[in-house]
């Protein structure tokens, strides 16, 4: 998300992640290295031994911590929190509220983190970040595949091994759900709010409401997105519905209805937002101020709202879709 890039080594504010006809294209990562409880990978899986970088503004990010926290990996996995205003190179460390900086290095910008890994790094630098403390590099910086890690691979130093939200026998099933919410609703709010063209935002917010008024059907006949049990897919779409109302309802113009006025999904969200080891995690303060403060295209004056009030610990009143939560009390 930092509007910026590394060109051989060398931090550039240059930003070309638009087509020419206005639409806002994602740069792919670029580190897609695993960690393996075998360590049949080349990185195996041991306690202090990874470092994650992230932002608790950035829901890409935001999915990773989450992890972390429910598996119960906190003193297994280091953690460093960036500023949540983006700077002008980029992701930077702080003593901010909320923000932990970089306690291994005492890096200044996260830019250093990726150099350090690869002096001539050319491309996108971004969070989250699984850093291998033995090896001095970058394991991979794919929100995505570092949420299955966490899942899966570290269950041996997990304080919650049994809660597993990537379960083999639904995999197929879990991949599928990433898979159709990424586009229309994780990335389609940024194709919305990133838009230079009337017609590349048009599209992508008439997809974004069409994908959000599917999903609402879907969650008024089951508790979850695959079904009866929480998995990584409902992880990854709660991180964009938690700052739906607070951003980018606002400020990336995504309009048509608020998260509240869908009843299904803001129940779903707040359920969510309710289970052991998340709320503590969800900074609406770093949400507004990495949108609003950070992004000055968008918001020159970089004025950070004083709402909405969103009461996430509301009753959720989705008990009556499905049993009990398996795996998952506290």
């Amino acid at each position: 998300m930092a509007l910026g890039r590394l060109i051989d080594g060398k931090w550039s504010t240059e930003w070309t992640e638009r087509s020419e006809s206005g639409e806002f294209q994602r740069m792919p990562t670029l580190f897609h290295d695993r960690v393996t409880a075998d360590g049949s990978s080349g990185f195996k899986a041991e306690p202090g031994r990874y470092h994650l970088y992230v932002s608790l503004g950035c829901p890409w990010a935001h999915r990773t911590v989450l992890l972390r926290s429910l598996k119960g990996l906190q003193g297994a996995i280091g953690l460093s929190i960036v500023d949540p205003v983006i700077s002008d190179q980029g992701w930077k460390f702080s003593e901010r509220f909320g923000s932990i900086p970089d306690n291994l290095y005492g890096a200044e910008y996260l830019w250093q983190i990726y150099t350090r890994a690869k002096a001539n790094y050319t491309g996108r630098v971004t969070v989250p970040v699984l850093w291998d403390r033995q090896t001095q590099t970058i394991v991979n910086n794919e929100s995505r595949q570092i949420i299955q890690m966490l899942n899966s691979e570290f269950n041996e130093f997990a304080k919650f091994p049994q809660r597993d939200f990537y379960p083999e026998a639904l995999r197929p099933q879990i991949d599928a759900a990433m898979d159709a919410i990424y586009q229309p609703i994780n990335n389609g709010v940024y194709r919305s709010g990133f838009a230079a063209s009337q017609n590349a935002y048009n599209g992508a917010v008439t997809e974004l409401f069409e994908a959000l008024d599917h999903w609402e059907g879907v969650l008024s006949q089951q508790r979850y997105l695959v079904g009866d049990q929480i998995t990584l897919a409902d992880w990854c779409m709660f991180t964009t519905l938690f700052r739906f109302d607070l951003a980018y309802y606002g400020l990336f113009k995504t309009n048509l209805k608020r998260l509240v006025d869908y009843p299904n999904l803001w129940g779903y969200c707040r359920e969510l937002y309710q289970q052991p080891g998340v709320a503590e995690w969800c900074s609406a303060e770093h949400v507004k101020q990495l949108y609003y403060g950070g992004l000055p295209e968008l918001n020159p004056s970089g004025i950070v709202p004083a709402g909405p009030a969103i009461d996430y610990g509301a009753p959720h009143g989705r008990d009556h879709q499905t049993a009990p939560l398996q795996g998952i009390a506290a």
